[in-house]
């Protein structure tokens, strides 16, 4: 039976899209959990699963409540977790800038199975911040105008970007001159040091852009018409919340968004303090900690399946293992 809700008080939609399921859930005041449904994704048109529940969850809406008492929406999803556990990324070129053999083998980028376009180009900085080898700007050209119709998105980093990021930026100038595809510069997403672990993380941002645009523009489109005016907002890797604008620059931070969203979840519904968290969906298993309240968060950066991303997010040991996949 669903509580009664004053007109004055706040509704929030909250939406969870993963690999089986759609979730949609509203709170009032972010307290009461008050109407919740579900409709399964689907991944072919993403529009038609959260639709269904969206529409479903408003069906509950109390009475004296509307959808303009609608006053935030988050999302949390396991699109991109499920992406990086499944090796199921959409084909990007990254241009490496100074990197030698062994940073480019420590990178993983061209092991078999990963997946994606490595282009090497001289350039780079010194840990002064000064230039170790001039840009190569036309080999970047090269790259751009050979691979452009191939890839769906393009990830730059450079030797020691985080000290002077001179090289990644001017590559990015050069691939826009060229393409309107997405680029990802490995400076914007971490500042600690160890350039092969902060290219992968450039790469799996690429990789993870058009899902997320594909989940963020459907999304958009049926909040449009249902007339649902609220902020957008989408759960990152470490429970907290960025704009969807944010998210479409930066997609690799909602890496293991559906488990941070699930262990923060579990603490508000439970009220408990320090607990341990097992959430099996229908494409992986997903384990945290929880310690005074707080989700423990991973210093050395996300880890999901093979990957080690430089993504501050929950600690969570994922395997792909769930309800849809053992079967």
């Amino acid at each position: 039976m669903l509580r009664g809700v004053k007109a004055a008080q706040e509704l929030w939609l909250g939406l969870d899209t993963g690999g089986t399921f759609t979730d949609a859930v509203l709170l009032a005041d972010g307290r009461h959990v008050i109407a919740c449904a579900k409709a399964l994704t689907t991944p072919w048109n993403l529009a038609l699963g959260i639709a269904k529940a969206i529409r479903a969850v408003l069906d509950l809406l109390p009475i004296g409540a509307g959808r303009q008492d609608i006053g935030l929406v988050s999302v949390s999803t396991t699109l991109a977790t499920n992406a990086v556990v499944e090796n199921r990324f959409s084909p990007v070129c990254t241009v490496l800038i100074g990197f030698d053999d062994a940073m480019v083998e420590r990178s993983g980028l061209e092991r078999p199975g990963s997946g994606g376009l490595v282009v090497r180009v001289q350039g780079g900085h010194m840990a002064t911040g000064e230039e170790s080898a001039p840009l190569d700007e036309a080999a970047v050209t090269r790259a751009v105008l050979a691979h452009q119709s191939c890839v769906e998105a393009f990830a730059v980093a450079a030797h020691f970007s985080v000290r002077n990021p001179a090289h990644e930026l001017r590559a990015r100038a050069l691939i826009r001159e060229q393409t309107r595809k997405p680029v990802t510069c490995a400076h914007e997403l971490s500042s600690k040091l160890d350039a092969p672990r902060r290219a992968l993380t450039a790469a799996l941002n690429a990789r993870l852009t058009p899902q997320i645009r594909q989940l963020i523009e459907a999304l958009s489109r049926v909040l449009a018409e249902e007339s649902i005016d609220a902020p957008l907002m989408i759960v990152k890797g470490d429970g907290s919340l960025m704009k969807a604008e944010i998210a479409l620059e930066y997609p690799v931070e909602t890496i293991l968004s559906g488990p941070a969203a699930s262990v923060v979840g579990a603490g508000f519904l439970t009220g408990l303090q320090d607990f341990v968290v097992s959430d099996m969906g229908g494409t992986t298993t997903d384990i945290a900690v929880v310690t005074g309240g707080r989700p423990v968060i991973s210093g050395e950066g996300a880890l999901v399946g093979t990957w080690r991303t430089m993504v501050e997010a929950v600690d969570v040991r994922t395997s792909g293992l769930g309800g849809d996949s053992e079967v």
